[in-house]
């Protein structure tokens, strides 16, 4: 029961980190064996540092996580206090918010990418801008109709972080329901006679109650933010404007010059900055088990 999945472990995840973490010392391509002349110490961290798509990228990856933690995350809270309310229906909305977590990124990034084509009558957002006529108030505006969203235009990110927020609202909606269903209907009756509203309730009450939901629901967006891949390369191949640490890694690693050493470096940088949330999750769960 413990031996198989441990053994799994080490070699799908704990091995290639351990390996990557040895190329990134090195200036291997990935073709032929490695010598010693392959060992370049941290030149590779440094060639990382000057790169010129790291930067944009780490912005892009921080974006990312803003964006989801800011807007997509509080989205699907309100959408679960909505749904906990037993409005007429709830068991219907609730399988439409979930469906989208059921379909892997990549189909949620072929999804999406119909949805932003750029000819109208083919993509349904561009054909739905067609037909809005601009307000005379809004000339200032950028006109986005015929837009090519998931190309050069620089509009691609904001279009990108969109596709990933319909997934991930979905998420944080049936993970926080869990947790309402399971929250005591005592305290709410008991802030109720205290005279709070609903609002006083959920912020003063709830909320605090469920803070293990809280900081799970932290862990799991800064997650998927720093991991980010999927949907910014099946768009434009994580190219012009959409360039995150996930794709830098694909695109160096895996293309017709290939620089293994250097997307390992790009690699490590990564796992560097995911263990922060990674760390705070497990520091929680083992405080949460010696009580």
């Amino acid at each position: 029961m413990v031996g198989i999945p441990l053994i799994i472990d080490l070699l799908l995840i704990w091995g290639p980190t351990i390996v990557a973490i040895g190329l990134s010392f090195t200036n291997w391509t990935g073709i032929g064996p490695i010598t010693g002349k392959n060992f370049v110490g941290i030149n590779e961290y440094q060639k990382v540092w000057a790169y010129p798509f790291f930067m944009p990228a780490l912005t892009h990856n921080l974006i990312w996580l803003a964006f989801l933690m800011l807007v997509a995350t509080p989205l699907g809270i309100l959408m679960a206090v909505v749904l906990d309310s037993d409005i007429k229906g709830s068991h219907f909305y609730q399988s439409v918010f979930y469906t989208p977590v059921v379909l892997s990124l990549a189909v949620i990034g072929l999804i999406w990418q119909l949805q932003y084509a750029p000819d109208v009558g083919q993509g349904f957002i561009n054909s739905l801008l067609a037909h809005i006529p601009r307000l005379p108030f809004t000339h200032f505006l950028p006109d986005i109709s015929n837009t090519d969203w998931v190309g050069d235009s620089g509009i691609n990110l904001f279009a990108a972080l969109i596709a990933a927020s319909w997934r991930h609202v979905g998420y944080i909606t049936i993970l926080y329901l869990a947790g309402l269903k399971s929250f005591d209907p005592q305290l709410r009756e008991a802030a109720a006679i205290d005279g709070a509203n609903a609002r006083q309730t959920f912020f003063h009450v709830v909320f605090p109650v469920l803070r293990p939901i809280n900081v799970v629901i932290i862990v799991i967006t800064a997650i998927e933010a720093l991991r980010a891949f999927d949907i910014a390369y099946i768009f434009n191949g994580g190219k012009s404007g959409l360039e995150l640490l996930s794709t830098l890694i694909t695109n160096n690693g895996l293309s017709e010059s290939p620089r293994v050493g250097f997307s390992s470096a790009i690699a490590v940088v990564l796992l560097v900055v995911s263990l922060g949330p990674i760390v705070v999750f497990l520091t929680r769960m083992l405080r949460e088990d010696d009580k």
